[in-house]
């Protein structure tokens, strides 16, 4: 678990080499007029379902997981410019779609976000993003901008990107995504907070 020291003291993070998941939908306008880009309950329910029994499939995943957690360097995080450079770096390692991205700056409870699934806890994020990877085909995404901000309670960064991926099932859906993602951080600067949100609705990220 990561450890953060306090401020004006430099914040001690641990950085692991691990991995994150997870995607998100937002709305874009057509013809003039805005799309629902709400997502059907049923979808959110056929999600977490079969996100739930394909992790329960996978218990080999989890050895893996912990081996991977053991590598661990430390480094001295001064202030959210330094948490902006490590989240921009996760993005140069295409983070969405290898899994390979700095969980010691998240919470160990940080709440995830998307169009199609909300939960808790840095870990399960990290085995979510390892079940999700293997059905993406030709994947890429590009980082258009990143910038940090404040409002009334917390910091926090904003990223905007584009994801481009073809999805291993039988119609071979091409998702491709405007999206943005929220980072929330807490006083020590760990992200507690990962909500995404993408231009389509999440029916139309799996191709129908």
């Amino acid at each position: 678990m990561a450890r953060i020291g306090c401020f004006p003291q430099p914040h001690h993070v641990l950085l692991p080499t691990q991995r994150i998941h997870s995607i998100q939908c937002c709305s874009g306008a057509s013809n003039g007029k805005k799309k629902d880009t709400r997502t059907p309950k049923f979808l959110k329910l056929v999600v977490s379902g079969v996100t739930e029994l394909v992790r329960l499939f996978s218990s080999s995943d989890k050895d893996r997981l912990d081996t991977v957690n053991r590598g661990i360097d430390e480094i001295l995080v001064w202030g959210i410019d330094d948490v902006l450079m490590i989240i921009k770096s996760d993005y140069e390692k295409a983070y969405f779609v290898t899994g390979l991205f700095t969980s010691a700056i998240y919470a160990a409870d940080c709440a995830f976000e998307d169009p199609t699934i909300k939960f808790q806890g840095r870990d399960l994020y990290l085995r979510n993003l390892k079940l999700l990877i293997p059905f993406f085909d030709s994947p890429s995404i590009l980082l258009e901008k990143i910038e940090k901000g404040i409002n009334s309670k917390s910091e926090y960064i904003r990223a905007s990107w584009k994801l481009r991926t073809y999805v291993k099932l039988p119609w071979r859906p091409l998702i491709s995504i405007d999206g943005s993602t929220v980072y929330d951080l807490d006083e020590q600067l760990r992200v507690i907070r990962h909500v995404e949100s993408w231009n389509i609705s999440a029916l139309e990220a799996i191709g129908f």
